[in-house]
């Protein structure tokens, strides 16, 4: 148990370390234009005159026209095949060519390979290679948003903003949103606001990311004799013990022990003063109560500024400390052995 007092809220704000997008993902490089099984592509090929394969398979240019009708030799010649889809095994087929690996390759190898091949059956050829359509290299954007979609990144490095926009943009305000971003086995959420804030955070996608909008994904429970006993959510900027003991309508004047409110919280080592020398871990938390007494009136500058967090669970006692340690012994039974609580309490 640890008294809030001034060096409490130092400690526990100093040592919140909360990551960010910028710091957890570092600086993602745009998806290269690199094609992948099922992209489509769209392959032009241009023969030099005298066109001796494409020769009136393709189109020709206006400049190509005006020197025909005067008896001036064509320029060139273009054939466009027909849209290639890529198929399973990472290949398309291309007329006098055959069959050409292109998964895992950017269009501008694409290119040389087609060209190269084609050098003893066409007249000085020259090939062009388009992504037509990016079916792999997606983002998809779920949650609150207008409309959940699947966003084709390009070169361009959509960002995480550009998602969504895609999307059509949150449903709620900007200040009760937290954007969650999973990328492989990784999850990490930051509020909105803090992404449109700092333009670090709108960092660059790469393929698979999922971005989910949650709205007011924090929640922390009141108890005893407060205003209201129930689970109240709050948004991802934060909310201070007094914006939460404001939320839950006060104390009850006629019940409520203004010396006995108390913070249960699951706290990280490195917040708990060298004294408190904690025995009993789980998951690499500690169980802590911090008790609060607002017949101090310095203790509501400090409920200013220290920070309920989520699951955070506050109770307002209605009797002397005999009564909460009952209350103690009761609640957390469950996560620690009795004697620990009894001797945390005394």
């Amino acid at each position: 148990m640890i008294d809030l007092d001034r060096d409490t809220v130092l400690r526990t704000r100093s040592r919140t370390v909360n990551d960010s997008f910028a710091d957890a993902f570092g600086t993602t490089q745009p998806v290269a234009t690199i094609v992948r099984p099922g992209d489509v592509l769209e392959v032009s090929i241009w023969e030099a005159p005298p066109a001796t394969l494409f020769a009136g398979s393709g189109t020709t240019s206006a400049r190509d026209s005006a020197n025909a009708a005067v008896g001036t030799p064509e320029v060139s010649t273009n054939a466009t095949l027909p849209e290639l889809l890529v198929d399973g095994t990472g290949t398309i087929f291309v007329p006098f060519v055959g069959a050409v690996s292109v998964a895992g390759r950017s269009v501008r190898e694409i290119e040389r390979d087609i060209s190269t091949r084609l050098q003893k059956k066409a007249h000085l050829p020259q090939v062009v290679v388009r992504l037509v359509r990016n079916t792999t290299a997606t983002v998809t954007v779920v949650g609150e948003v207008v409309r959940s979609t699947r966003m084709a990144l390009s070169p361009k490095g959509e960002r995480l903003l550009d998602a969504l926009a895609q999307a059509g943009g949150a449903t709620q305000p900007v200040n009760r949103m937290v954007i969650q971003l999973t990328r492989g086995d990784r999850v990490l959420s930051m509020p909105l606001e803090s992404v449109i804030r700092d333009p670090r955070q709108n960092i660059i996608l790469s393929s698979d990311d999922v971005v989910t909008a949650v709205y007011q994904p924090f929640t922390f429970t009141a108890l005893g004799a407060s205003g209201k006993n129930e689970e109240v959510k709050f948004e991802a900027t934060g909310l201070t013990l007094a914006q939460a003991l404001g939320r839950i309508g006060g104390l009850q004047a006629d019940r409520a022990n203004a010396k006995g409110i108390f913070i249960f919280r699951w706290e990280d080592p490195a917040n708990l003063p060298p004294s408190a020398n904690p025995q009993i871990a789980q998951n690499g938390k500690v169980p802590v109560i911090y008790r609060v007494d607002l017949r101090d009136p310095a203790t509501f500058f400090l409920s200013q500024q220290f920070d309920v967090r989520n699951d955070d669970l506050v109770y307002v006692s209605t009797a002397p400390i005999a009564e909460f340690q009952q209350f103690v012994n009761v609640v957390a039974s469950t996560v620690l052995p009795l004697i620990a609580v009894r001797n945390s309490v005394n």
